[in-house]
């Protein structure tokens, strides 16, 4: 660079500071006796995608008989402030050869303030590093000098060394300067042999000089001292201290054009670099979170190394002037900006690259705005939105981890529980065991360096001796519920579902609405869980065939959701009030449960062991009532490929003589695999004799032998296997009720009836029941809230006044005592007012009785059950 118009580029906070050193406009008349230092601050316009020019600074020096330069600049800390600041070294050139050095900060406001400044009488050529403080380092005659604006004095380090390769901060230490010298062997024999014979060998040694404790540090820690005579400059990209031992991580540039990636002082990767004479290296972190390391050559050229799997030449490039690194789009990650060389443009970042070899590529002399409008809003967002979205990524991985575990361990309950609980149902004694057992295995394991954790379950109650009074009340309620509740036990086979029934005796009491069976694999599966999914359905059948199912999967109202759940297990009932007509109490009453058929399937042959769940209720004091759950085991069902292939439990619905004559079990099987629709059919102009010739022509359908009410289709295609009943109120109106596999079989039966019905029939969807029944329903749900309610009431009263004391003597009042013997003397009326006082007292604390939290809460739950049974009644009226 000529002395008119000097240049040097330094990137700071995102923007790119170009210094240049000129004489000023010369003028007539005037001496030329200044020289000015300009700085212009450039930063990345997203839209143009050209630097421009952001804001200008100026400061002027006497330059009579001098000649000045710039030597070098950087960016280095303010230990006043601790802010990093652009640092400018300038050389004064006087007579005598004596060399007058100044150092120069540039603050945000393009103002320069001059640190400090030193004369030498030699100048300044070989390893010049600025470093905090702000202070200078540099090497002479093989020794190494440094000054800092804190003293203001030239200082020399008590070493020899032929080079510097890094100067920079190491954890607890400071400023630290590596380099290279001839290698010093020690005459004691405490020295580590391999360094000793290293040194030997090679005769120069790496050493680190920390400038602030004037300590010598181990070259060895940061590569051995066999590359000493190679490595020309090292980059210190990582420095911890981890268990009082300091590790470093660095990559260095050979004189064998090579690059060396080194972990504790151990090389760890090597890449041919493709120029020689490479100066000096740097990183990047871009984007994609890659760690990049930028060479420069000697002659111009740039190359990026990438470490991914092994250290690979990503990118390189030629006639490169300078290049910088730091974030200029504002993205949050490195790029590189290059600067190349143009000789037919003087303007400096005319010519340049800005890239990140992914996201970020931009080039100047290429008209983004007009060329690619639909790239320009991916290139500003796209590194953006990949941020983010690794983010995600990495969150949702540790997310799955945590569920996974989750998972696991509660499988592991799941498993317990169900072994537990048939060992209950069978009688059969369980131990689990204890947590001091557990513990003791786990570190049995861990000594073993077991690859997963030890996961053990334990009772809640093995360190008591005696357990709770419930628990043991529970256990044994649960092994004497007598057997005879259990009438029969069957299978069927439909489609792909099956159905297990258990048809309960007459003289089972217990509400509808409380039972529900269990399918537990027998089989012990240790990677699956043996309890079966499965759906519940009660079926109600009277003699006139009047059937009536609860479905688990049932739409709920939204008032039932909105009010408390009770247990978490009331949105899955559809509760029966036990005041039904007689005709439906005498009817039989089956318990089906509905499963996946295929899974099952899978294990080639299945023993299932069937519980049936209920609610005991024993009445206390008028309508309260204090609920027992009890199981019963009701049997083993045992399936296999072989029975389904020969047809063993397939629903067998067959034509004689005009009925059908499937039994009542393949009836069930088929009304518990099915949809139920109710249709309120009404005709104001013409009978509705049509149905019936419909139900009997044009969908085959034949009624069942045991009850003719209801009828079966054996018509070919979707709609075969649907059940319909067909009950008249009068000739104008009748309700139609469908037992159909799914919607679609539902559409074409209706839309196959919609040709035989009068235009002015009307259909509406009945959601539950008869209007007549439902309303019976609905008054007794209402005066069984009312019972509740006032049963509670009472309740609280008597148990409010049982725990009332009045005053020092119980039921003792003031009227049990003379009135006219205390008002005979002073110390009597005394007496009179100060138990009259205690009275009043008594009386305002019977004005303001306090009820117990667990009485509040059992009152609370039966209020809240007779409300959810009333709302669920008007909602199937509404």
């Amino acid at each position: 660079m000529f002395l008119g118009k000097q240049e040097h580029l330094l990137s700071y906070n995102g923007e790119v500071l170009i210094f240049q050193l000129s004489k000023p406009k010369h003028v007539e008349g005037a001496a030329d006796k200044t020289m000015n230092l300009c700085v212009r601050r450039m930063s990345f316009n997203r839209d143009t995608k050209l630097f421009v020019q952001k804001s200008s600074g100026l400061f002027s020096m006497r330059a009579s008989h001098l000649k000045i330069e710039i030597i070098c600049c950087s960016c280095a800390t303010d230990s006043r402030t601790g802010i990093i600041l652009p640092c400018i070294l300038m050389k004064k050139k006087k007579r005598n050869n004596v060399f007058r050095y100044l150092l120069l900060l540039l603050h945000g406001s393009n103002q320069f303030e001059q640190s400090f400044y030193f004369k030498l009488d030699y100048e300044l050529k070989e390893d010049i590093r600025l470093f905090t403080g702000p202070s200078v380092l540099w090497r002479h005659a093989n020794k190494l000098f440094y000054i800092s604006s804190d003293t203001c004095t030239v200082l020399s380090a008590p070493v020899q060394l032929s080079s510097v390769v890094w100067t920079g901060e190491i954890a607890d230490e400071g400023t630290v300067v590596l380099g290279t010298g001839t290698a010093c062997l020690p005459e004691s024999e405490d020295e580590d042999e391999f360094s000793t014979s290293d040194r030997a060998i090679w005769g120069s040694e790496f050493f680190g000089y920390a400038v602030k404790t004037q300590k010598m540090l181990t070259g060895t820690c940061f590569m051995p001292h066999a590359y000493s005579r190679v490595v020309s400059s090292v980059y210190v990209c990582k420095n911890e201290i981890s268990k009082k031992q300091l590790r470093i991580s660095l990559v260095a540039i050979t004189h064998k054009n090579q690059l060396i990636w080194f972990q504790d002082g151990l090389p760890k990767g090597v890449c041919e670099l493709p120029y020689e004479k490479p100066c000096s290296v740097k990183t990047a972190v871009t984007s994609s979170s890659d760690l990049l390391f930028i060479v420069s050559f000697a002659s111009g050229n740039i190359c990026v190394v990438q470490r991914r799997d092994s250290l690979q030449v990503a990118s390189k490039w030629q006639k490169v002037k300078s290049v910088l690194v730091d974030d200029f789009t504002g993205s949050g990650s490195e790029q590189l900006l290059l600067v190349l060389k143009d000789d037919s443009n003087t303007e400096v970042l005319s010519t340049f690259i800005l890239t990140d070899l992914g996201e970020v590529n931009y080039a100047s002399g290429i008209n983004y705005k007009h060329d690619v409008p639909a790239a320009e809003g991916l290139q500003e967002n796209g590194l953006l939105t990949v941020q983010a979205l690794e983010t995600r990524l990495q969150a949702g991985c540790t997310s799955v981890r945590e569920l996974q575990q989750h998972l696991r361990l509660k499988k592991k309950v799941i498993l317990e529980s169900c072994r537990a609980l048939i060992d209950l149902v069978e009688e059969r004694t369980r131990i689990l065991p204890t947590a001091k057992e557990v513990k003791c295995r786990g570190e049995y394991r861990s000594l073993l360096n077991s690859a997963e954790p030890f996961e053990g379950l334990v009772s809640l109650w093995d360190d008591v001796e005696n357990p709770p009074h419930s628990l043991s009340k529970e256990t044994s309620l649960a092994s004497k519920v007598p057997e005879h509740f259990i009438e029969k036990l069957w299978q069927r086979v439909v489609g792909d579902s099956l159905v297990v029934g258990v048809e309960l005796t007459a003289s089972f009491y217990l509400s509808l609405s409380d039972v529900s069976l269990s399918l537990v694999m027998d089989q012990d599966f240790s990677l699956i869980s043996p309890v079966i999914k499965c759906r519940n359905k009660i079926i109600k059948l009277n003699k006139a065939f009047s059937a009536l199912s609860v479905s688990s999967c049932q739409i709920e109202p939204p008032p039932k959701k909105m009010k408390l759940d009770l247990h978490s297990k009331n949105d899955l009932k559809k509760e029966f009030p036990k005041r039904c007509s007689q005709v439906q109490l005498d009817g039989a009453k089956t318990v089906i449960a509905v499963t996946s058929l295929s899974p099952l399937l899978a294990f080639h042959h299945v023993c299932c062991v069937v519980l049936l769940h209920a609610k005991k209720q024993k009445r206390q004091n008028d309508s309260l009532q204090e609920s027992k759950n009890i199981t019963v085991l009701c049997g083993k069902i045992f399936l296999s490929l072989e029975d389904i292939s020969n047809g063993k439990y397939s629903v067998k619905m067959l034509r004689d003589n005009s009925y059908c004559t499937g039994s009542m079990e393949d009836i069930l099987a088929v009304l518990a695999v099915s949809v139920r629709f109710s249709f309120q059919i009404v005709s104001s102009g013409c009978t509705l004799t049509p149905v019936n010739s419909w139900l009997l022509g044009e969908m085959e359908c034949t009624p069942f032998k045991e009850c003719h009410d209801s009828i079966f289709c054996h018509k070919a295609g979707n709609v075969y296997g649907t059940v319909f009943n067909w009950t008249l109120k009068n000739p104008f109106e009748g309700v139609l009720t469908l037992f159909c596999r799914n919607l679609t079989v539902l559409f074409q039966c209706l839309h196959s009836l919609s040709r035989v019905l009068p235009p002015s029939c009307d259909v509406k969807l009945l959601r539950s029941g008869s209007k007549s029944i439902l309303t019976e329903q609905l008054a007794l749900a209402l005066e069984k809230e009312i019972l509740i309610l006032r049963s509670s009431f009472f309740s609280k009263e008597s148990k409010a006044e049982n725990s009332l004391t009045w005053g020092n003597e119980p039921g003792k009042k003031i009227s049990d005592v003379p009135v006219a013997s205390l008002l005979d003397s002073e110390e009597g009326v005394q007496q009179f007012r100060k138990k009259l006082q205690n009275e009043r007292e008594e009386s305002v604390l019977s004005m303001n009785q306090t009820m117990n939290g667990a009485l509040y809460q059992e009152i609370a739950l039966k209020i809240a059950e007779a409300q959810l049974s009333s709302d669920m009644i008007v909602w199937r009226l509404s």
